[in-house]
């Protein structure tokens, strides 16, 4: 599986830096992804759901470490790229 396109959508908020869209074979497409401030560096969350009792499920997510690593390091490069562009956070959380 590859990694077709990647799209950082920055945000104006304390702990939530950006949302990302990730594309697989220009034909699978997940959105939705998040890019938060942890206590140890930036960490890419998966999209999920709010269950009634509180707890958030994952919509999606890499089944083994090794995608997952990679998805991360690729996700978190296009952030740091868009962050030096200066590209402007979405005007939606002004």
């Amino acid at each position: 599986m590859e990694i077709t396109e990647i799209r950082v959508h920055l945000r104006n908020e304390d702990k939530l830096k950006a949302f990302a869209t990730v594309t697989f074979d220009n034909c699978f497409v997940v959105r939705n992804m998040k890019i938060i401030e942890g206590n140890k560096g930036l960490i890419l969350c998966m999209p999920s759901r709010k269950l009634p009792d509180g707890t958030y499920k994952d919509i999606a997510h890499p089944i083994n470490m090794d995608f997952r690593k990679v998805l991360e390091d690729k996700v978190l490069a296009t952030y740091e790229e868009e962050v030096k562009k200066g590209t402007p956070p979405d005007p939606t959380t002004v």
